[in-house]
């Protein structure tokens, strides 16, 4: 049963969620948040790599799943941001893991259906999917989305390996890729 680390980066709070895939079954396993606060910056990024880097020592996921930055409108968010995305793939890479990305846009329509969901819609839809009746923190909840979604992601290539040769491809081209 693959383990899947989702990782919602932030630099005050990253929000984690672990996974199991068995076929298509989903298991919880834990999720949270890292609070690194409000102090000096690059110990905000120690923080997170050595807290992540803690989480996979403990739960020994086998991949991981990150957001991808998206463009804000202050470009020193948008590079604490980044800075504080590289600390946690940093913390993967070292403990050698597979790091996936993908953008909120997949991430919601992966979860939700609906690529500009609301965060409510993307809690509300992890405690069903992952049958969790305890409120789930909205940075623990993008987490969980970003590993079902690669959950997902990991299932189609999957079974696209399986196809014959010939059905691999879009089917733009014609039925079966023909």
């Amino acid at each position: 049963m693959p383990r899947i680390l989702g990782i919602d980066p932030g630099s005050r709070k990253t929000g984690f969620g672990i996974i199991e895939l068995n076929n298509r079954q989903l298991k919880h396993v834990i999720n949270g948040r890292l609070m690194v606060g409000d102090g000096d910056f690059p110990d905000r990024l120690r923080q997170i790599f050595e807290g992540l880097t803690d989480l996979i020592e403990r739960y020994q996921p086998d991949m991981v799943a990150i957001e991808k930055v998206f463009l804000h409108k202050n470009a020193d968010s948008a590079l604490k941001l980044g800075q504080a995305r590289g600390a946690a793939i940093c913390a993967a890479v070292s403990q050698g893991l597979p790091v996936s990305e993908y953008t909120a846009t997949q991430i919601k329509k992966a979860v939700v259906g609906n690529g500009h969901a609301k965060k409510d819609q993307v809690q509300y839809m992890m405690s069903i999917i992952l049958s969790l009746s305890d409120p789930i923190d909205e940075d623990a909840a993008d987490a969980l989305a970003c590993a079902v979604t690669h959950a997902n992601f990991a299932h189609v290539s999957n079974v696209k390996s399986k196809l014959p040769e010939g059905m691999r491809t879009s089917t733009r081209r014609g039925r079966y890729g023909r």
